[in-house]
C-alpha cells in the first residue's frame, strides 16, 4: 500500500497522521479527538483501510514589546 503523506482538499494541504484505521469508527474516534485539539481533518478509504489526513494553521504570537 503506497500512502500518500499529504493530499490537498479546497485547495488546502492536509497531511497523515501516519496510521492506518481498520474501520471507519475507529477513523471517526480519531477525527472527534483531532477537532477537540483544533485540526481541519479528512478522512478517506483506500484499500480497505481508512486514512486520516490533518492540517492545523500554526499562529505566531505578537512580537513581545521591548
Amino acid at each position: 500500500m503506497n500512502i500518500a503523506l499529504a493530499r490537498e482538499v479546497a485547495g488546502k494541504k492536509f497531511l497523515w497522521d501516519g496510521l492506518t484505521y481498520l474501520t471507519r469508527d475507529d477513523a471517526r474516534q480519531a477525527i472527534e479527538t483531532y477537532k477537540k485539539d483544533g485540526f481541519d481533518v479528512h478522512m478517506f478509504l483506500e484499500e480497505d483501510k481508512y486514512l486520516v489526513y490533518t492540517r492545523k494553521l500554526v499562529t505566531q504570537p505578537p512580537p513581545a514589546a521591548g
